[in-house]
């Protein structure tokens, strides 16, 4: 019997053996690894997506502020350049006199009907039009055809029947600095508005329009 118990024993001992020496090879444990693999696969691959949109929605953004900064500059610009021609044709309209009265300090304008023989005081039910620039859009300096310059403080553009005062340009700058011009023609009333720092046409008399 002992000889027996022993032999029994030693074939239970052979057996667990063998079947943990084929236990590696079970294909319970082969699809679990595939399965594992398959989803180190995938982690990997949603990564890499994951950071390609995020790099797409970035550059959109960046190119979206760029437009929308543009398209912020060009209404300031235009506004301005409205208010400008608004003075002009209801001079030309009327035998009323218009003033746009240019804060460079403020970075701010108004376009007024001049009420009172006292020019320097604005009398608020004379404003008409009132209009700022922000960050996007600022005065860097305003040039009169006469050679007066300034770059602080108020320049006064005046309208009457007859047409300018004086004619100039105001210069605009973008965000990044580009300048633009706003030209007042004292001869035709023409109000352009061009890239870059122009050139001013000086009336060969230099004579001051009535007003």
């Amino acid at each position: 019997m002992p000889t027996c118990s022993a032999l029994m024993h030693t074939n239970l001992v052979l057996r667990m053996a063998y079947r943990a020496s084929r236990r590696p090879n079970c294909p319970r444990t082969t699809q679990y690894a595939s399965r594992m693999t398959r989803c180190a696969f995938t982690l990997i691959e949603l990564i890499v997506v994951v950071v390609i949109i995020s790099l797409v929605v970035l550059v959109a953004q960046v190119r979206l502020f760029g437009v929308l900064t543009r398209n912020r500059f060009k209404a300031q610009v235009q506004e301005f350049v409205s208010t400008m021609r608004m003075a002009a044709r209801a001079a030309a309209q009327s035998d009323r006199r218009y003033e746009v009265i240019i804060d460079l300090t403020e970075q701010s304008y108004l376009l007024r009907e001049i009420t009172s023989p006292d020019l320097s005081e604005v009398l608020q039910e004379e404003i008409i039009v009132e209009g700022n620039l922000g960050n996007n859009c600022w005065i860097a300096y305003v040039e009169f055809d006469d050679g007066d310059y300034t770059n602080e403080g108020r320049a006064k553009f005046r309208a009457g029947h007859a047409g300018w005062q004086y004619g100039g340009k105001i210069v605009l700058l973008d965000e990044n600095e580009r300048p633009y011009s706003v030209v007042v023609d004292r001869l035709n009333r023409i109000i352009k508005l061009k890239q870059g720092e122009v050139a001013l046409l000086v009336p060969k008399a230099q004579s001051e329009i009535p007003f």
